[in-house]
């Protein structure tokens, strides 16, 4: 599948995308971990990124376009990509829409998660994620069996700076103004396809139906 998953931040787009990559192969393209990456690395870019992403605000359009077609053009895509986190601007998208045309390439599905703030703040605010492996807890749904130590590879979890609930609703506030657009933007292209559930089963039920 060749799919854009979008939806505000804790509308389960990562869980989603993991869940279709062991379905079917396709590599998940997370935005999020990939410039976490860069700021992990400590270089001047990544302080940057880091910088922006702590406040709850977008990375620029010019920086996220050309990490993300970089890793578009890498062998693993071409069997099929789900992009969770990109694009995120209108901009973005008219670059996507570009690029794929310069791949040969072409989309799927643009899957939308409905989901109710409410229930998107209490998610996040109670996730916590290791900082090794990058694995996701949650304290009220899925708590670790040894309280701040990942079940995967032993390493501390931690709540990351940017599921703080101040940073939270900004970053409600920064996907109102920047990125719902983008429903719209992908309606008028007819591959919209919305569902208020982050469930595995009836997402993959409703993408059968679609494609």
């Amino acid at each position: 599948m060749r799919i854009i998953l979008l939806g505000p931040p804790g509308a389960g787009k990562g869980t989603i995308s993991k869940a279709l990559n062991k379905y079917d192969g396709s590599v998940q393209i997370s935005t999020g971990d990939i410039l976490r990456g860069a700021i992990a690395e400590g270089t001047e870019l990544g302080q940057k990124i880091g910088a922006a992403m702590s406040s709850g605000n977008l990375v620029t359009d010019d920086l996220v376009i050309g990490i993300m077609e970089e890793r578009l053009l890498k062998e693993d895509c071409k069997n099929g990509y789900l992009l969770d986190g990109f694009p995120r601007t209108i901009v973005q998208a008219d670059a996507l829409k570009v690029l794929l045309e310069k791949m040969d390439s072409q989309l799927d599905c643009v899957l939308e998660l409905v989901i109710p703030r409410a229930t998107i703040v209490e998610r996040l605010t109670t996730r916590r994620t290791c900082t090794q492996c990058s694995e996701i807890y949650n304290i009220k749904f899925k708590p670790a069996k040894v309280d701040g130590i990942c079940d995967v590879c032993g390493g501390d979890i931690v709540q990351r700076d940017d599921e703080t609930k101040e940073v939270i609703e900004n970053r409600l506030e920064v996907y109102q103004k920047q990125t719902a657009p983008l429903v719209d933007y992908y309606r008028q292209e007819g591959s919209l396809l919305s569902v208020e559930t982050s469930d595995f089963e009836p997402v993959l039920a409703a993408l059968k139906a679609y494609i």
